[in-house]
């Protein structure tokens, strides 16, 4: 089992890898893009890490759509679609583990760690579902124009919305 240890302005905090890169997942947990992938379109006004993504493989960032601060313009669709990190503390969204949120918990999940929190942060993404039906309901299938907060919303959550 390979070891991460990593040290950023949130957290010293070191994991194993339980899992090959990729695979083994949930059988519930089914993305529809990586973190590479979801990088690359621009996710998060591009400053989800700020400029604190040495734990993630390298390749991972080669492309990505960042920057050390928020820009709706870095984000696929354009969109501002998240709230800051102080509304999710304040909602109880944070686990100790994974102090930026979701997205860094897939990211590690990716990775191939595995937690106790892995069951709530699945149950958390498929919560996300509803935001799919809405769009199935009421855009025409590839009207990107079509709720681009929610098609970027659902981006965050590794739901691909240019499918939908």
């Amino acid at each position: 089992m390979k070891t991460v240890r990593m040290q950023d302005q949130y957290q010293t905090y070191e994991y194993g890898l339980d899992a090959p890169e990729g695979k083994q997942f949930d059988s519930q947990f089914k993305p529809g893009l990586s973190p590479q992938q979801m990088l690359e379109l621009g996710i998060f006004g591009g400053a989800y890490f700020e400029g604190e993504q040495d734990e993630f493989p390298e390749q991972w960032f080669v492309d990505a759509k960042q920057g050390l601060e928020y820009n709706k313009l870095s984000n696929y669709f354009g969109v501002k679609a998240s709230q800051p990190r102080e509304e999710w503390l304040h909602k109880g969204w944070i686990n100790e583990q994974d102090p930026r949120g979701w997205f860094q918990w897939y990211c590690r999940y990716y990775l191939g760690r595995r937690t106790e929190d892995d069951a709530r942060q699945i149950k958390r993404w498929k919560n996300m579902k509803r935001h799919v039906s809405q769009l199935q309901s009421n855009c025409q299938s590839g009207d990107e124009l079509c709720r681009p907060v929610q098609r970027q919303a659902l981006l965050h959550w590794a739901y691909d919305s240019r499918k939908l």
